[in-house]
């Protein structure tokens, strides 16, 4: 039997799928897996595992980017936070940072921004009404920068942010932040999600067209490797990619082509790849397919090693490696028995832990109902604890590394997600596909069947199409935003305004558009707008200047 299995399903297919033998992304099963699906080496009468499986720490990282794994270090247990106001969202994090006191795990904190900031605009701004703090924290300026991060030791602690579009204004606003605190720029550790390619594949919070957006992207990654040397400047996502309804191969196909098109704008740029490259990170979905989930973690450190060194020249082993955060599946949850999701949680969170992963966010039971509760929170963060501390997971390196079924599943969603990735070189790039409307269609095309199977019931998804027996009870408080907010945010904005010089701030705005017309680095000029007290919507509105603003191209 071949690794290719001859019984597998099309990863898309219009056939209904017997649920007891296809998975979500559409792979049939057998009955069983045997040795002849798992290629070895012979050395005499000693049968080794293929390199392609090879050892953990060693190419092409089948088995893990390091030897230990967790047995030296366990994960970094990050958690997403951000409601309401600064000062809101900075109580929250303290609460985390005690609550994970004691662990053998790093903590990290991820912070979370309202729809306004996301999409870069001010929270007085006509279009920010009724979004303020509500899915997120409100950032607008350096203040609010400082109220956010008050107290918390920077330079021990690392920051993820989940930011994209206006992803080098709020790191500039951070970076000039810990400047004003008096913190080494070279000590502080954290990741900017700006990952803007899957904003046009998936989640729409995109300003400019793709060419500039990408421009800014590469304009982070080196003045990362030039002045951060601890961030990671990207984390290449492919999250939301599955949260908007694709496969996990799809979810694996389009991530690393993502981060390819990357390192791709920064060789033109003349950036050394073994400069730039160990500092790309990674940012995949835990979902319900809990093998798959392990898989495709192995097959795309598999695939990212193999393009590193083969495809673009990178000769240092931490070029090749796919370090990657993981977190569990926001889609999966139901708002129907919502305490069911606690365990869809559990089951993630281990698969994403078997997979590989180098930090792990786990979802809050209520995610589906509002903003998560301090309780849910608390139980969220346990779920990894128990994990790592009561399981014994950790113990040893890739345990289910040598699962014949294990390694012919990673090898096929490897096959099949390579496929893609020169379909999608094929079509002239990531940009070049965003243009065709490639991703979005392959995207609703899996969303709907995956649709389709669940209304007919042969997805079974308890407490919402079965087993839905006591979906009347409210089983969970809900967190509420209160409408001060944004009044009261509204206000300390007009108040920062006031304060400031004008004159410095009109200076600072035209810097940023100079730098945007040509090909100077802006992040800069944005540091130092930042420094000015421009607000985050004026330098975002100071590059649309120049840049333009984009709703979308004609074939979507």
């Amino acid at each position: 039997m071949s690794l290719a299995q001859p019984h597998r399903a099309a990863a898309v297919t219009t056939d209904r799928p017997d649920p007891e033998t296809v998975t979500i992304s559409g792979y049939e099963l057998a009955r069983r897996y045997g040795p002849d699906v798992v290629p070895t080496q012979e050395t005499g009468d000693v049968h080794r595992p293929h390199p392609r499986i090879g050892e953990p720490g060693t190419f092409p990282f089948t088995r893990g980017i390091h030897p230990g794994m967790y047995r030296e270090r366990l994960w970094t247990m990050r958690q997403f936070a951000g409601f309401g106001s600064a000062d809101d969202t900075n109580r929250r994090f303290k609460y985390l940072l005690e609550n994970a006191r004691g662990t053998k795990a790093n903590t990290g904190l991820s912070t979370a921004f309202d729809l306004p900031t996301l999409m870069g605009r001010d929270s007085d701004d006509p279009l920010s009404a009724g979004e303020v703090g509500r899915c997120g924290v409100a950032i607008d300026t350096i203040d609010d920068m400082h109220r956010l991060y008050a107290d918390i030791p920077l330079e021990d602690v690392t920051v993820s942010q989940t930011i994209n579009g206006p992803a080098a204004v709020i790191w500039a606003m951070y970076l000039a932040m810990a400047e004003e605190r008096g913190f080494d720029r070279t000590r502080l550790g954290g990741t900017l999600q700006n990952d803007i390619l899957k904003e046009f594949h998936a989640q729409n919070e995109f300003i400019y067209p793709p060419e500039p957006s990408v421009r800014l992207v590469v304009d982070t990654i080196e003045y990362q490797m030039q002045h951060v040397p601890r961030w990671n400047s990207v984390s290449i996502s492919g999250y939301h990619i599955r949260e908007a309804g694709s496969t996990a191969t799809q979810e694996l196909a389009f991530t690393l082509r993502d981060g390819m098109e990357y390192v791709e704008w920064c060789l033109r740029r003349g950036l050394d790849v073994d400069a730039f490259a160990p500092r790309l990170s990674f940012f995949f979905n835990a979902h319900n397919e809990f093998f798959e989930e392990v898989c495709k973690l192995r097959a795309a450190r598999r695939i990212w090693a193999t393009v590193m060194r083969d495809r673009y020249g990178a000769r240092s082993e931490r070029s090749w490696w796919m370090r990657t955060h993981v977190q569990t599946a926001g889609c999966s949850l139901t708002e129907q028995q919502p305490l069911n999701n606690i365990v869809r949680v559990a089951y993630q969170a281990l698969a994403g832990v078997l997979g590989g992963c180098q930090s792990l966010h786990t979802d809050s039971m209520d995610e589906t109902l509002g903003l998560p509760t301090e309780t849910a929170v608390r139980v969220a963060l346990r779920t990894q604890q128990i994990l790592a501390h009561e399981t014994g997971v950790h113990r040893t390196v890739d345990p289910l590394g040598g699962s014949w079924f294990i390694e012919a599943l990673t090898d096929q969603m490897e096959a099949d997600a390579m496929a893609m990735i020169h379909d999608i070189d094929d079509m002239g790039g990531v940009v070049a596909g965003i243009h065709k409307g490639y991703f979005r269609r392959q995207i609703a095309e899996a969303s709907y069947r995956f649709g389709q199977e669940m209304e007919a019931g042969d997805r079974i998804i308890v407490g919402v199409n079965a087993y839905t027996d006591g979906n009347q009870d409210r089983q969970v408080e809900i967190l509420q935003i209160p409408h001060d907010v944004e009044t009261q945010q509204c206000d300390r904005l007009a108040a920062f305004r006031r304060a400031r010089p004008a004159e410095t701030v009109h200076r600072a705005l035209d810097d940023i558009r100079t730098a945007a017309r040509g090909e100077a680095n802006v992040m800069p000029a944005l540091i130092a707008g930042a420094h000015a007290k421009c607000t985050l919507g004026e330098m975002v509105q100071a590059m649309a200047d120049v840049f333009g603003r984009y709703s979308g191209g004609p074939e979507w």
